[in-house]
């Protein structure tokens, strides 16, 4: 939890302007949405290496090289909006999304001892603990940006160094203090027939989704409600520019957006442990869906946008909240890493065509038809949620195992 503090500062402290720095770097606003995008394609690439490392090697040393590496594209987006290389910005941009990758693959880190009953509030836990850093982050964007002032450095480039620094710090927090590993101490617990090193692959990953409707249900719940977010939110920093706001506006909208990604989540956990899985993935649809309406038909009411942009996030929380935990519920303990290696590349994949197609349709028919198109990728989930319900239902969640009884004459 506490690199998640420090994790979610990394990130939204530079990522509010990477449009910006783009549409600097290009000189042209047809490509503000690529810098984001090639963020989320290198959270997608790194994704399956880092499910193979964690599954061989355990949670930690999968964490710390991602934020290592994350910490390495910040440098090199500096280098490049320092030179105005658009190439190797965009490869920049592409290491820095490790360290997407692992604020992302820390709530599987919690979901490996939780119980069956709690594991949504588990994962939702950690994704709360994102909160503080990532309120503050687009906040900090510019005093980020003033604190290069004067300098060779580009200001909208400034906020990367500081994510620099925080991705090392973080890195070096997850080295230190992420002991005894959650995973190897998972493994170590399962039973005989679950330890079998074959069933730990990423061709036993595969075959696990395949052979379960709900983990299907499950990576479309995370990769629709993930691009939706992306597509959405990636191009709302360029419509606010347009409507007159400066950076300390768009640094707030996405602040309070954030909030609604982070803020509630347990809320959504303890949805998710009580009412369901399902019930909460159609939670998202709708919540997402309404939010692409309010941010779609905004215009120059600011206040409009800023509810949009919260409840955009709030239909975030809710998928990926649900959708983690049916994914770890409706697959083999052994497979899990690897199953969910696989929801992450799926899910940034997914965010990364989206967050690219976002610019040119931001470009050529305007923000609002972006946000009708983000609603209308909701459908397929609503479909499969309602068809899953009816034809595969979710069994309940394991009660917690009863203590034993206390041996005779001792008392309890």
């Amino acid at each position: 939890m506490a690199g998640q503090v420090l994790g979610g500062l990394g990130v939204p402290i530079s990522i509010a302007l990477a449009p910006v720095l783009a549409t600097e770097v290009s000189g042209t606003e047809a490509l503000s949405g690529v810098a984001s995008t090639a963020a989320v394609i290198g959270s997608a690439l790194v994704s399956l290496p880092l499910a193979a490392l964690m599954t061989a090697r355990g949670r930690r040393p999968g964490l710390v090289l991602a934020y290592g590496i994350g910490a390495a594209g910040a440098v090199l987006v500096v280098v490049a909006a320092t030179i105005k290389n658009f190439p190797l910005l965009l490869l920049g941009m592409a290491a820095f999304g490790a360290a997407s990758s692992a604020n992302l693959q820390a709530r599987f880190a919690a979901a490996d001892l939780a119980a069956p009953d709690r594991r949504a509030r588990a994962i939702s836990l950690v994704v709360w603990a994102s909160t503080i850093g990532a309120v503050l982050g687009p906040n900090l964007s510019a005093p980020a940006s003033r604190s290069f002032a004067g300098t060779a450095i580009p200001e909208t480039a400034g906020p990367f160094v500081w994510a620099a620094a925080v991705f090392l710090l973080t890195g070096a927090l997850m080295g230190v203090l992420l002991r005894p590993d959650p995973l190897l101490t998972a493994r170590a617990l399962a039973t005989p027939e679950e330890q079998s090193r074959e069933g730990r692959s990423l061709r036993a990953g595969f075959a696990a989704v395949k052979a379960s409707p709900r983990a299907r249900l499950a990576l479309l719940t995370v990769a629709v409600s993930h691009t939706t977010m992306v597509s959405i939110m990636v191009m709302t920093p360029v419509d606010l520019g347009h409507h007159g706001a400066g950076l300390e506006l768009i640094g707030l909208v996405i602040s309070i957006h954030i909030a609604g990604m982070f803020a509630f989540s347990p809320v959504m956990g303890w949805l998710a442990d009580r009412l369901g899985r399902l019930s909460v993935i159609g939670l998202a649809a709708g919540l997402l869906s309404v939010a692409a309406l309010l941010a779609g038909t905004a215009g120059a009411s600011h206040g409009r946008s800023t509810l949009g942009l919260f409840l955009l996030g709030l239909g975030w929380s809710a998928g990926m909240v649900s959708g983690s935990a049916l994914l770890t519920d409706s697959v083999p303990q052994p497979a899990r890493a690897a199953v969910q290696g696989l929801s992450d590349l799926t899910m940034n994949a997914a965010a990364g065509v989206g967050g690219a197609a976002a610019g040119l349709i931001m470009s050529g028919a305007g923000y609002g038809w972006l946000n009708a198109v983000g609603a209308a990728l909701l459908l397929p989930v609503a479909t499969l949620a309602l068809y899953t319900a009816r034809r595969h239902p979710v069994p309940p969640a394991a009660a917690p195992a009863a203590a034993p009884a206390p041996p005779k004459g001792v008392s309890s």
